[in-house]
């Protein structure tokens, strides 16, 4: 815990605080990708919820088909892609720097932004090829 100094009227704490404190591009895209992998987790329970209704018929799927094409259902799809897209592209990152590339700091931030803006574009693109190919649009 970061003790106050007490040099006049007004106490200062040792460490910067989360109001005045700009965070790194690198630390956002590192927290990502555990929020990420953690939604990864969640959404292999959807996958197996899929993968369960379709072995088990029609009405079963019919169920898990009405889940999933509700608004709700199609955030967390939409979410879970997201999550897919961005843990790939920071993760192969990551294979870049596990070889020793990409540690100057401008490379680092810009490879973040390149993650970032790539994982929006991919996203959008996978969901207008999946809307497309059901017949929409």
């Amino acid at each position: 815990m970061a003790e106050a100094r007490s040099r006049g009227p007004a106490a200062r704490p040792l460490s910067p605080h989360l109001q005045i404190y700009r965070w790194p591009i690198t630390m956002g895209t590192s927290i990502l990708h555990r929020m990420t992998g953690m939604g990864l987790a969640f959404g292999t329970l959807i996958l197996a919820w899929w993968l369960v209704a379709a072995s088990m018929g029609p009405e079963a799927y019919a169920m898990f088909e009405s889940s999933a094409f509700h608004w709700f259902g199609r955030l967390v799809l939409f979410g879970f892609t997201v999550a897919l897209v961005f843990h790939a592209l920071n993760g192969v990152r990551h294979l870049f720097w596990d070889v020793g590339y990409g540690f100057k700091l401008s490379t680092a931030n810009a490879t973040g932004i390149v993650v970032y803006i790539v994982t929006l574009a991919l996203t959008v693109l996978i969901w207008i090829v999946a809307y497309r190919s059901m017949g929409g649009w």
